[in-house]
């Protein structure tokens, strides 16, 4: 009885780290932020759909997200091998195989298109399909290892989950999606470029072209400058084009230049240790930069019922 009961909590210790795994393989924290991002272009859509409806396509979204990340990660598992900020990771550690990645990113790749169809609209379950594939084909395999303007032209896959949210309550395309898809493009090379300049090191041990690796620190700092001056003026765009007033404009503008003057701070410092600071401070600013912006539209959505 002793050895069942042994055998028995093995087995469910075994099952629990398997299912952490799996979890992990989804990359929880990212698809939190798409699942956010898509919700925000589906409530400020002038349709709004049922709320079952809206629930299991967000749920189909999710699942997109995270059949995307495993297939990140399936590929990219020999370089997080080697990579401090990605050696834990459930492949490299031992805890999941390549293949069960390759198998599962895939059927539930499959799954989330065709729920989406289901449940929203071709429209959706195409951009959806798109994003899956930019991320896995044209990022991870493409461009990744092969030029510093990866994460660039790559970002622009975590930019469409917005455009997916439009699309599921109002099945087309306007000027809103495409103002939420231009923030998070240009968002994200400050953003990434940050992570790199501390974690430069990591990138070219595992030979990743990452800016600070190709072209140098200052380089990479003046561009994460450029990107910050170019973002503000984006972030007013909903203002500009009358989807959200003066509830989202003050703060966001108080946001953008406190970005601003921080990425101008990282730029003019000239050692290595106070560039590593401010990196990190703008990398875990930007996220609270935009998720805030994105909140604000939210909030602003709600007016709209009043």
């Amino acid at each position: 009885m002793l050895n069942t009961n042994v055998k028995y909590k093995t087995i469910h210790l075994d099952l629990m780290l398997y299912m952490k795994s799996f979890l992990l393989l989804m990359k929880p924290r990212v698809m939190s932020l798409v699942i956010f991002t898509c919700l925000v272009g589906l409530l400020i859509s002038p349709i709004n759909l049922n709320l079952y409806n809206s629930s299991l396509s967000l749920i189909s979204v999710a699942i997109g997200a995270g059949a995307s990340a495993m297939l990140n990660m399936w590929y990219d598992s020999d370089i997080d091998a080697v990579m401090t900020r990605t050696c834990l990771r459930p492949i490299p550690n031992g805890r999941f195989k390549r293949e069960e990645a390759l198998f599962f990113g895939i059927l539930l790749s499959i799954i989330s298109i065709c729920f989406l169809y289901y449940y929203a609209n071709f429209l959706s379950s195409i951009l959806l399909a798109f994003t899956i594939f930019f991320y896995v084909i044209i990022y991870t395999v493409w461009l990744k290892r092969k030029t510093a303007q990866n994460i660039v032209i790559g970002g622009a896959a975590g930019a469409f989950p917005p455009m997916i949210g439009w699309t599921i309550a109002n099945n087309n395309l306007s000027v809103e999606p495409i103002v939420l898809f231009l923030i998070i493009f240009f968002w994200t090379p400050s953003h990434f470029w940050a992570l790199s300049l501390y974690k430069a090191d990591d990138y070219k041990k595992a030979k990743i072209p990452m800016l600070p690796v190709v072209s140098g620190i200052n380089f990479t700092k003046k561009n994460i400058f450029a990107y910050a001056l170019i973002l503000f003026p984006i972030t007013l765009l909903p203002f500009y084009y009358n989807f959200a007033g003066l509830f989202y404009l003050l703060p966001t503008v108080t946001l953008g230049f406190f970005y601003i003057f921080l990425t101008y701070k990282l730029l003019k410092v000239d050692n290595k240790k106070d560039t590593i600071r401010f990196a990190k401070k703008i990398f875990s600013f930007s996220i609270l930069y935009l998720f805030l912006i994105f909140t604000l539209l939210l909030i602003e959505s709600f007016f709209k019922f009043f």
